[in-house]
């Protein structure tokens, strides 16, 4: 987590602000997040008949890898110093660009592409985040995501 004074914001659009640790998408959590989710595709949940796809092998949801963002957020995004609450903004852009396969890690870096002071102590911070896959040069998904923080 990157405490920030709000003042400093501007130095710092532009710039990477943070990495998350890598964190593994077992079949299991593919499976739990299918039920939850209600999307059973094959692609996703039959080992199996996966291994019959060009993807050879049963492979993340695009939703579940985008989720994640909330959980990479907690090392690699910035919390305003004297936050009272944050929330979910909503995405500009999101793009599945690579399949993440059963087993892989994947991690979030941050890059804070704008910060933008809608009313008094109501802060709308929009990064960009790059989902990568473990030892892959091609990202999972890219995002423009909001969020805004009140202090």
């Amino acid at each position: 987590m990157n405490m920030v004074k709000p003042a400093d914001l501007p130095n710092m659009v532009g710039t990477e602000v943070g990495l998350s640790d890598w964190v593994a998408l077992e079949q299991e959590r593919i499976n739990t997040f299918a039920d939850v989710t209600e999307d059973h595709q094959f692609i996703h949940i039959n080992e199996e008949a996966a291994k019959m796809t060009p993807f050879g092998g049963t492979i993340a949801h695009g939703f579940l890898t985008l989720s994640m963002l909330s959980k990479f957020s907690e090392q690699a995004g910035i919390v305003l110093e004297g936050v009272k609450m944050g929330v979910n903004y909503g995405f500009d852009k999101v793009r599945f660009i690579n399949p993440v396969p059963s087993g892989s890690k994947v991690r979030g870096r941050f890059v804070l592409k704008d910060a933008v002071e809608k009313n008094p102590g109501q802060f709308l911070l929009t990064y960009g985040v790059t989902v990568e896959i473990d030892g892959v040069d091609k990202p999972a998904l890219v995002a423009d995501w909001m969020g805004m923080q009140v202090v």
